[in-house]
């Protein structure tokens, strides 16, 4: 997620189980522990420049980088390093240990164990990764100015998502089974009417979650069956959502937009979600029908609405309390607790950027 800096940052990135997430500065990364929340290093400006995105793969020591902001170092946003902190070197440019450069901006980037993924604004490159890495997909897409993908981590399935050709519709890959080199026949999924506006895989990458640019719904669908599971709707007006994640187990799923807001969906039991006071009158036409029948968020919380975030579940402190994680690009950090009920309140707040480490990364 990037949004115009705020006290200097440029985008934000939960890691592949959001135990740690990263930020990229005009003054270089920042790599955070989320609970407790630590940093855990840093990459200063005299080391890297201004950086764009970061990308980090788990808790190991490789960070994909995107130069960016107002003074990047090594190169221009089209190209891909990779960082190895655990090689030796005084020197920075030691521990960039790979490049991937293109003729067109970076906009995303998405690591697993085995693979590297790097989305432009119309095509996707998949790389195997880290040793020797070699192409092994290249796949068209719809103009994707946000640079929409998500990529499964699980080691069982290997899952690629991104806007497919047809407006409002999704395209998944499954890269274990197509060959390297042949295009597969497309599986598609459509999902909303307007372009896709947000798009997320739970973590078996057994259900996709995506939003459309209109923002006011979250549409569901099993990746096996293409089946859609249920809708959840975040409000009535229309809003920019910057990030949906589920739960480690799926139970629940959290969104957040630009209206300041972050909603928690129940996704096991559906029936903890609010209904519409409308859902007990009875019979109601076929466009009051659509608002009545979906699902409103069990519970939600505000963070700065100026302020971009990203947001993820935090470790589960007991059976019936769960948290939710809000960072935002100005340098605050937001844990809310949450019960089943509906009740919601914050637990920690804090100002990560004020948190310092004195050793680098």
């Amino acid at each position: 997620m990037t949004q115009q800096p705020l006290r200097g940052v440029t985008s934000l990135r939960f890691n592949q189980d959001q135990s740690c997430f990263c930020c990229a500065m005009e003054t270089g990364v920042r790599i955070y522990n989320v609970e407790p929340l630590m940093e855990k290093g840093h990459l200063d400006h005299e080391q890297v420049g201004s950086m764009g995105l970061v990308e980090m793969l788990h808790r190991s020591n490789l960070l994909a980088l995107v130069g960016g902001g107002s003074s990047p170092k090594f190169s221009e946003i089209s190209a891909v390093l990779i960082w190895d902190d655990a090689r030796e070197g005084k020197d920075s440019k030691d521990k960039l240990v790979l490049e991937f450069t293109f003729t067109k901006p970076v906009l995303a980037v998405r690591m697993r164990h085995d693979k590297i993924v790097i989305v432009l604004r119309n095509r996707i490159y998949v790389y195997s990764f880290p040793d020797n890495p070699r192409k092994l997909f290249e796949f068209d897409t719809r103009d994707n100015p946000k640079g929409l993908c998500d990529l499964c981590p699980s080691l069982e399935k290997q899952l690629l998502v991104f806007p497919g050709h047809k407006c409002g519709s999704l395209q998944l890959v499954d890269l274990a089974s197509t060959k390297p080199g042949t295009s597969s026949a497309p599986f598609t999924i459509n999902a909303h009417q307007s372009d896709i506006a947000c798009v997320s895989l739970n973590q078996p990458g057994t259900v996709v979650a995506s939003a459309s640019q209109k923002g006011t719904l979250i549409r569901l669908f099993d990746t096996q069956s293409k089946e859609k599971l249920v809708e959840l709707r975040r409000g009535t007006d229309p809003a920019t959502l910057y990030c949906i994640n589920f739960s480690h187990d799926s139970s629940f799923l959290c969104a957040s937009s630009d209206k300041g807001t972050v909603h928690i969906f129940a996704l096991k039991d559906t029936r903890l979600n609010r209904r519409s006071a409308l859902a007990r009158v009875g019979k109601v036409g076929p466009m009051i029908g659509q608002y009545v029948d979906s699902q409103w968020s069990l519970a939600s919380f505000t963070v700065p609405a100026e302020s971009a975030c990203i947001c993820a579940f935090g470790r589960n402190t007991s059976k019936n309390v769960n948290s939710v994680i809000a960072i935002c690009v100005d340098g605050t950090f937001h844990k809310y607790v949450f019960t089943p009920d509906g009740n919601c309140n914050r637990e920690a707040f804090d100002v990560y950027l004020d948190i310092c480490d004195d050793d680098d990364f």
